[in-house]
């Protein structure tokens, strides 16, 4: 990676897209960073969220800037709301789930590289909103469930209740 350069992020900019039910803006990536690390905004609705899943290459931070999530860590549970920060460290398995109506998050991974596979199996987002759940845009999850091994990630198990 070349070194990284000053940039600004504005509120509109970014790049968009729709993943599995969510509007995902990454402010920063890999590309950006040097590889250091990437940053998303991530909007979504209540219910939405994740399987038990691990990462062994990169930590996750989550601040919550509007609503309120669950999330465990190894075992843990964090019911985080505006203003709180999780921390996840990799090689530990972790979840989380919207348990307001909306949720808009500030996603951090480092290092960088996690980000492609949310490019990979997103969607260019067509508006700044959360798309309408339909389940017919959904990929086959057990090729989404393989592609995260690409990244040094493994889905442990379904979403918690």
């Amino acid at each position: 990676m070349s070194d990284p350069k000053p940039f600004l992020c504005g509120p509109s900019q970014g790049k968009a897209i729709w993943h599995f039910g969510s509007l995902v803006v990454f402010r920063a990536t890999g590309e950006d960073t040097g590889g250091q690390y990437w940053l998303a905004e991530m909007s979504c609705n209540r219910g939405y969220g994740s399987p038990v899943h691990v990462h062994s290459l990169e930590d996750e931070l989550f601040h919550i800037l509007e609503g309120e999530m669950s999330i465990e860590v190894g075992g843990q549970l964090f019911n985080a709301t505006a203003g709180d920060s999780v921390f996840l460290p990799r090689n530990i398995p972790h979840s989380y789930k919207v348990e307001s109506d909306t949720v808009r998050t500030l996603v951090l991974g480092t290092p960088a590289g996690y980000e492609n596979w949310f490019f990979e199996t997103g969607t260019p987002a067509e508006r700044l909103e959360v798309p309408a759940f339909d389940p017919a845009t959904f990929p086959d999850f057990g090729a989404v469930i393989a592609s995260t091994q690409k990244y040094g990630g493994q889905v442990l198990g379904p979403p918690r209740d």
